[in-house]
């Protein structure tokens, strides 16, 4: 498929014209930079058999991590783009891209049902925006905690680390308990962290609980939808539809477009609700911000140089396919939730694998029926390993670590002798998925049987 907009490239080359000269610069004029012909040749067949020890993301058998390739249109405007090499810090650097990343911004806040005059900008990837919303938070709410579950991605412990921002893990159990409890957590806190599709069950946090009482209490509520934030689009496929009507009152926003936007890494986004913390970036620079008096994206950022072709390839690939539920974007999001679906049924009926959880998003987790803990651990590493060297039942999950006490609730009668399993996950983000799901269980239960035999 890529295949098919090499001649767009091509077309790009031959009318993209600045100066005369066409784009990229020709390094070859210099004859000492012009690398030889047989020797790039040689390199580049170097260079493919390195690039063939990837696993295969691209395909509906790997059901591992969170990784896929990106759309073809968002592939093909990122190379275009990167020919110039534009960067998005100031006007200076790429006026059109950083357009591009203001009206990217003014979608997906409509997306999420912000007001039109909020504050956002792309980040380089999920870990920096999250930075810059508590570090705002930080700001707002000096010599306060910041909380979050134990499900919460590990960076933003890390991260309050390195803003010196005291931080404590929370049990959002304590919102279905008395209001007593609650003020006892909550005393010390000034923001909470909810997240939208954890990275590694995919759960979606009672963001419509936890909201209610930090509203009463004055506590800001950022939201990590970093994994699942485009699921907004398709909330009428959750059976609980509560946290995503109430997504447009927590304070701010994060969302990954190189995750379920389908655009090459790495591209992040925050949103403000309040543009007013802009005041917080404000700074100067001695040598930008001239050439025009319009904002410059650098002006609210806690990054500085950044890459405008993920601004042009994300601006891109929303005009392409649309960012509505029956568009490109909302059938590939359901896709994937029904191909968990059927995934978890398949796993839920069978004699060999049990459930964890019903997935909430793409995210199925599961593990091996034994009779103790370790036992689960050892066939899970098995299987994992066992899949990838499988030429007839080749597939490819992941492993992740839990307490025990979680299995041993499912299952009163196992032998709890560690106190840390490892189970199988499998996530699945390409709509290909759906129709591979039953082979994908089929080559799960063959293992499974010759590790048995």
């Amino acid at each position: 498929m890529y295949q098919d907009y090499i001649p767009l490239i091509s077309k790009w080359f031959e009318e993209l014209k600045i100066s005369g000269e066409a784009i990229p610069v020709n390094y070859g004029q210099v004859s000492e930079m012009k690398p030889d012909h047989i020797h790039l040749q040689e390199l580049l067949s170097e260079f493919i058999n390195k690039m063939e020890g990837n696993y295969p993301f691209h395909l509906p058998e790997y059901a591992g991590q969170m990784l896929k390739p990106p759309h073809p249109v968002a592939w093909l405007a990122y190379t275009l783009a990167m020919s110039i090499n534009p960067n998005n810090h100031a006007l200076d650097g790429g006026p059109p891209s950083s357009e591009m990343e203001k009206e990217v911004i003014e979608w997906i806040a409509e997306m999420v049902e912000y007001p039109p005059h909020c504050l956002g900008h792309l980040t380089s990837g999920g870990t920096v925006a999250n930075l810059e919303a508590l570090w705002i938070a930080g700001k707002l709410h000096q010599n306060k905690v910041i909380a979050f579950s134990e499900q919460a991605h590990y960076t933003h412990k890390r991260m309050c680390d390195v803003l010196g921002i005291q931080s404590k893990i929370i049990n959002f159990g304590i919102f279905d308990a008395d209001e007593t409890k609650i003020q006892e957590q909550l005393s010390d806190v000034g923001t909470i962290v909810v997240t939208l599709g954890t990275t590694g069950t995919g759960c979606i946090e009672p963001l419509d609980k936890i909201i209610k009482w930090c509203r009463e209490y004055g506590i800001r509520v950022h939201v990590d939808a970093a994994y699942g934030g485009f699921f907004k689009l398709i909330e009428h496929e959750f059976t609980n539809l509560a946290p995503w009507k109430v997504l447009k009152e927590a304070d701010s926003i994060v969302i990954d477009p190189h995750k379920h936007g389908l655009q090459p890494y790495g591209c992040g986004c925050i949103l403000f609700k309040d543009n007013t913390v802009g005041r917080f970036y404000k700074h100067d620079s001695p040598y930008t911000y001239f050439s025009s008096k319009e904002l410059h994206l650098g002006e609210i950022t806690l990054e500085c140089s950044r890459a405008g072709a993920s601004a042009a390839a994300l601006w891109f690939t929303i005009k392409a396919l649309g960012l509505k539920s029956d568009s490109f974007f909302g059938k590939s999001l359901k896709a994937s939730i029904l191909a968990a679906r059927k995934f978890a049924l398949g796993i839920r009926t069978s004699n060999h694998f049990q459930l964890l959880q019903e997935p909430d998003t793409d995210i199925v987790c599961y593990y091996p029926k034994a009779k103790s803990v370790s036992e689960i651990t050892k066939i899970s590493e098995t299987i994992f390993k066992s899949g990838m060297e499988s030429e007839e039942n080749r597939l490819y999950v992941s492993l992740y670590k839990i307490d025990a006490k979680k299995v041993e609730v499912l299952n009163p009668d196992i032998l709890v002798d560690e106190s840390v399993v490892t189970i199988l996950r499998s996530v699945f983000m390409k709509p290909s998925h759906h129709d591979f799901v039953d082979e994908l269980i089929k080559r799960l239960h063959n293992i499974r049987n010759q590790l048995t035999d």
